[in-house]
């Protein structure tokens, strides 16, 4: 079995939002839980597809299973989404310091022509 470390938990959150199919399972989830009968019911592919959809949504942690009986029940965790929502949240914060700089550096540029070219006339 794998480890869940925090790295392989970012790489398998990001291959299950990858595919549509499986973001359209979890927006179906984020409505409430749903047995898996019922949830593969609106796709045109075969159970055993959606259930291989569901088994990687599971191993991202963006899916959880009870059962209930006979039943499997299915609810969104949107708790997994965590490690994924800071991951790009850091990456836009240097970005953001990144192009904050370039603009900074653009504009004196723009005076300094702006100020050499008044002095030339």
């Amino acid at each position: 079995m794998t480890s869940s470390t925090p790295e392989r938990l970012l790489d398998d959150a990001f291959v299950a939002l990858a595919d549509p199919t499986r973001r359209e399972i979890l927006r179906r989830l984020a409505a409430g839980e749903a047995r898996v009968t019922v949830l593969a019911a609106p796709f045109a592919i075969s159970l055993n597809s959606v259930s291989k959809h569901i088994k990687l949504l599971e191993r991202a942690g963006l899916v959880v299973r009870r059962k209930v009986g006979r039943e499997h029940l299915l609810r969104f965790q949107p708790n997994a989404l965590r490690e994924a929502r800071e991951w790009i949240a850091k990456l836009e914060a240097f970005w953001k310091a990144g192009l904050a700089e370039l603009d900074e550096l653009l504009t004196k540029e723009d005076e300094s022509r702006e100020s050499s070219d008044g002095r030339k006339g």
